[in-house]
């Protein structure tokens, strides 16, 4: 029997529908994106982390071929009615330098822009570029954040008269309060380069009447709409912007960049459009980098395992300036250093630090990541310290009764952690692995195995509003979406949620079709243009679901509200004897007569025979302000092998239960955590963003920066247990992030334990063959 024939959508693994027209190259894509007469945009950056500008020379650029215009910074300082905007002031002292589109007199990390060349092709522009002839005066930098962090420390912006961008303190109880032993472990979690499969790319085209049209590989088309209207000085009536097919983003896109401010701007001038396309190299500076902390972290734990506190001082790049979000990033783990136990005593403080180092920002788990890494290899290192099982010292801690508010001040509306890790242990079958490491360990082999966990919770959505005003973030947490039961028996979805890849096409129309009774195929879903959805707060954070998809559901509650009254009317009963299944209204007692949402829509549109006082058609639209953020949760594994004489560590299984409440659509649900788990592997193994003491990207390219393939990933064992999400809708959880943020410490925590008979007790990450070996080594002596 189809899904269509039982009536219910939620919960059906159907094939995205996005996927064929991307399969076939028939993408629309910024790149792909053709206008006669678009001219070319090339900045020139910085090779400096830290200099003075004393010099600037376009002549020879300007003379080269095909080149139509070169400007400086100084040039164009006139076009910006505001600098770039950062929207989280998280403090009200917080530091925040003046940061322009392209540098005026000094640059503060390489990449810096310092000018823009337009031309009448690519080619032309990037050659003509490198004919630029800038002075710099190199100053020293400082790219070590605890170092840059203190008292008397090279400063990034001297006139700021400090590297500390802002102190940000949340506490509850006593530390010491009732402890018998206290574990104290500091960590250093390296910056991290987004590699979106799809560079940046801007394409903005001045209209009739002083309009402009802004393309972007954005994943905030109404957020840059705002932006580029304020801080160019335009009504935002005049702006419209446009995110197509946009190939990914983990939060690199969740950002306003000057390259897309300064095609606005240009465009304008010039009087024609003006296109950039970011190149890979670029994408390495150019582009956020995210993580870069220095964190320690405390347990304190009573004899036998209860954890009766914990603490963490977190230091946390900025970069050299302040993108969108940066402050606040940090923050995202503010209220989840406790994970998913019950932890009476609460101390978390955070230090926002400026380096000469490409500004930081969201990168897929933005905060969660550097909390539940932290906290999960501390509860392996308490648990050896008391003699405790580590899977059994988990347990002990864990929450179990819901709604639960934790002493950081959140409520978690809904979970079941033990039945995520019971979960965990039926498909791990640990008692094999334990007894394949004994063996081995007894015969002396050079491959030894470990077997890592981490059991995580997470807050996302971002919202609700009130709370995201009180933390000092300047949007709001609602979303919008409107429903279209068109004449001829299709449905049209209005969206504010911006996907890049996440499937909200599919899973929209599964959402629409289990409420109105329809077939997927019969829902049409608009979104990423600001025209035709002139309200939202786009996608981050996995927030869609949570917030957009909840929006979606009340906009639907909202059309079987009305035809309700359209269908009693039409039948000549009352609304309250109208029974409804499946997209259909009957009538109590007679089943034959009935109306489905079709034919009231159809009804709707002749309007020959409405209630008094109703308007014609049938359409709502619903504003979602949720009232908590979502709580998503889980237990995962990872079985790791190590070759002791080559520090070589090979993922063997990777098992992962998250428990996202109700599951829309399997597939996509088991798409998110593949990808997600592999971000958190990769974290875990092989990225890391190098600088020299002068402040020199020095893995810039994606053959000194390594990011895995398939090749080196094991078939990932999923499975989820439910927990129904109490505040919403219809019971859903985000699930986005889970991945990354649970598999790091599950993956090290394996190496650990492979190595643990050789005296290795910690490994810096990514833990390198070069860094595993030099452990054992060290172990050693």
């Amino acid at each position: 029997m189809s899904a269509t024939e039982t009536g219910r959508q939620i919960g059906v693994a159907l094939k995205r529908k996005e996927d064929d027209p991307l399969l076939r190259g028939r993408g629309s894509f910024v790149d792909n994106i053709v206008i006669p007469g678009t001219l070319t945009m090339a900045v020139v950056r910085s090779p400096y982390a830290h200099a003075r500008i004393t010099s600037i020379d376009t002549a020879a650029a300007k003379a080269a071929d095909g080149v139509v215009a070169v400007f400086t910074g100084a040039e164009l300082r006139d076009d910006w009615a505001a600098a770039m905007p950062c929207a989280w002031p998280v403090t009200e002292d917080m530091k925040s330098p003046e940061h322009f589109p392209l540098a005026v007199s000094e640059v503060h990390y390489q990449g810096d822009g310092v000018a823009v060349v337009i031309a009448d092709s690519r080619a032309h522009a990037v050659d003509a570029a490198e004919l630029v002839d800038v002075d710099y005066e190199p100053l020293d930098a400082i790219v070590d954040v605890a170092a840059a962090a203190e008292d008397g420390s090279m400063l990034v912006h001297d006139d700021l008269g400090t590297n500390v961008c802002y102190v940000w303190k949340l506490a509850t109880g006593s530390f010491d309060e009732g402890a018998d032993v206290v574990v104290k472990h500091t960590y250093y979690q390296p910056p991290l380069i987004p590699n979106a499969i799809e560079p940046r790319g801007v394409l903005a085209r001045p209209e009739p009447g002083g309009d402009i049209t802004l393309w972007s590989a954005t994943q905030i088309p109404h957020i840059l709409r705002v932006l580029t209207a304020a801080c160019l000085g335009l009504s935002e009536t005049k702006v419209r912007v446009i995110a197509p097919d946009v190939g990914g983003g983990f939060g690199s896109k969740l950002d306003v960049y000057a390259e897309e401010f300064l095609a606005v701007a240009l465009a304008r001038r010039l009087g024609t459009p003006v296109k950039w396309v970011e190149e890979r190299s670029e994408n390495a500076t150019a582009t956020i980098h995210g993580r870069d902390f220095v964190t320690t972290l405390e347990l304190a734990a009573t004899k036998d395992g209860k954890i009766t506190a914990i603490r963490a001082d977190v230091k946390a790049a900025m970069g050299a300036y302040l993108q969108l979000v940066t402050p606040g990033i940090p923050l995202l783990g503010a209220w989840i250093y406790a994970g998913p136990y019950a932890i009476p005593n609460y101390d978390v403080t955070f230090t926002g630090v400026f380096t000469n180092t490409t500004p930081t920002d969201a990168y897929r788990g933005a905060g969660r990541p550097e909390a539940t890494y932290v906290l999960e290899r501390t509860m392996d290192m308490l648990a050896k310290e008391l003699g405790i099982d580590r899977v059994e010292l988990r347990r002990r801690n864990f929450i179990s009764e819901f709604p639960a508010t934790m002493a950081s001040g959140l409520t978690i509306d809904s979970g079941d952690y033990h039945a995520s890790l019971d979960r965990l242990l039926e498909h791990l079958a640990l008692d094999e692995i334990e007894t394949e490491q004994r063996a081995r360990r007894e015969r002396g082999d050079v491959k030894q195995i470990g077997v890592g966990f981490s059991t995580y919770n997470e807050m996302c959505g971002l919202a609700p509003s009130r709370i995201l005003g009180a933390i000092r973030y300047a949007a709001g947490g609602w979303e919008q979406a409107t429903v279209r039961c068109l004449p001829t028996g299709t449905f049209q979805v209005v969206t504010g949620t911006s996907p890049h890849g996440q499937g909200h096409e599919t899973a929209w129309s599964q959402i629409v079709a289990d409420q109105l009774g329809c077939d997927p195929a019969e829902v049409e879903v608009l979104h990423g243009d600001t025209s035709v959805s002139p309200y939202g707060m786009d996608t981050y954070g996995s927030r869609s679901l949570p917030v957009g998809g909840a929006a979606l559901w009340s906009a639907g509650e909202k059309i079987i509200e009305k035809a309700r009254e359209l269908v009693a009317h039409q039948l000549e009963v009352s609304a309250d004897d109208l029974e409804y299944e499946n997209g259909t209204f009957s009538v109590k007692g007679s089943p034959d007569k009935e109306m489905t949402i079709k034919g009231a829509a159809w009804a709707a549109w002749t309007s020959h025979n409405l209630p008094d006082g109703m308007e014609p058609g049938l359409e709502a639209t619903a504003t979602y302000d949720p009232p908590n953020f979502s709580w998503p949760a889980g237990a995962h594994a990872a079985v790791v092998e190590v070759d002791t004489e080559t520090g070589d560590a090979r993922l063997i299984r990777y098992v992962a239960i998250d428990d996202v409440g109700t599951v829309v659509n399997p597939l996509i649900v088991d798409g998110q955590v593949h990808g997600g788990i592999t971000q958190g592997i990769s974290t875990a193994l092989y990225e890391e963003a190098i600088y020299d003491s002068d402040g020199n990207l020095l893995n810039g390219t994606l053959t000194s920066y390594l990011v895995p393939s398939a090749a080196e990933l094991p078939s990932y064992e999923l499975d989820r247990t439910e927990s129904f999400a109490a505040d919403h809708p219809f019971g859903a959880k985000g699930v986005g992030e889970t991945g990354t943020i649970a598999a790091a410490p599950a993956v090290i925590n394996g190496i650990i334990d492979a190595l643990s008979h050789l005296g290795v007790t910690d490994i810096q990450i990514p833990a390198t063959p070069e860094r595993v070996w030099r452990a054992i080594e060290e172990a050693k002596q």
